[in-house]
């Protein structure tokens, strides 16, 4: 999946929501030190940015070149590429040595992730005691009961041409394996419910749905998901192109902390 956002990592910086500050106030009030933080899959760097408000250093990977081209810069945050050959004793060092980082953050990312591997990863790197690995994405955006309706048939359209992996985003990540232990933000099984709010017009809409996966991967099957009539469809029940619409977009989280 490395290279899955590489063609579109212009439009995808354009397009996404931003993360709340007031998530990483939460998050960095149940860590016990303010040290080192690591933002895994950062792509432009938005979630590192919000986490370097609250920790001295962060480091802020991606396995995409392409994302990290776009990557906005910040003076307590250090972007480095990893590739995927890569060994989890490398990736140690990197951080600085085993029980070492204070928050691990995965925004809209740890769902493509080797999931046994990552968090093998993440228990050795977590500062113990008071560590803690926190996981979040959205997977739409509510506009209005007309607007929703044609969304949602779209989204069914898409539905084969998403990656396996995806199966979690789609599911709220209701099923997504977390073997950390609570901090009261989510658990295994019943993750925390968020919304993040943001005022669009409509292209920034349209960016948006072109930005996903599905979206990039039925383009090179040579299968247009948004067809002409589709968009002038979903403009009318937006309210026109210069209208300002107030958008919600559907997020979840999962945060924990390993114990000895």
């Amino acid at each position: 999946m490395a290279g899955l956002f590489d063609k579109q990592a212009e439009t995808y910086l354009q397009a996404r929501p931003t993360y709340p500050s007031e998530w990483y106030s939460m998050l960095a009030a149940r860590t016990s030190h303010h040290s080192l933080a690591w933002d895994v899959g950062t792509g432009n760097g938005q979630a590192a940015l919000g986490v370097a408000e609250h920790y001295e250093q962060v480091i802020a990977t991606d396995v995409s070149e392409a994302q990290l081209s776009f990557a906005m810069p910040h003076p307590r945050v250090r972007y480095v590429h990893t590739s995927q050959s890569m060994s989890e004793d490398e990736m140690v060092a990197l951080m600085g040595g085993k029980n070492h980082v204070d928050l691990i953050t995965v925004a809209t990312a740890v769902h493509w992730f080797d999931l046994p591997k990552f968090y093998k990863l993440a228990k050795r790197l977590l500062r113990k005691p008071g560590g803690i690995l926190a996981v979040w994405a959205y997977n739409g955006m509510v506009v209005s009961p007309e607007f929703n309706t044609i969304s949602k048939r779209l989204r069914e359209k898409a539905l084969r041409f998403w990656h396996a992996d995806a199966k979690y985003i789609i599911e709220g990540y209701r099923n997504l394996p977390f073997p950390f232990e609570s901090v009261g933000l989510g658990h295994e099984g019943e993750p925390l419910q968020l919304d993040i709010p943001k005022e669009l017009l409509f292209e920034g809409c349209l960016k948006f749905l072109k930005s996903s996966s599905a979206f990039t991967s039925a383009k090179e099957q040579g299968v247009d998901l948004l067809s002409e009539a589709e968009i002038k469809e979903l403009e009318s029940s937006w309210g026109g192109p210069n209208k300002v619409r107030t958008v919600t977009y559907k997020a979840f989280m999962l945060a924990g902390t390993v114990t000895e």
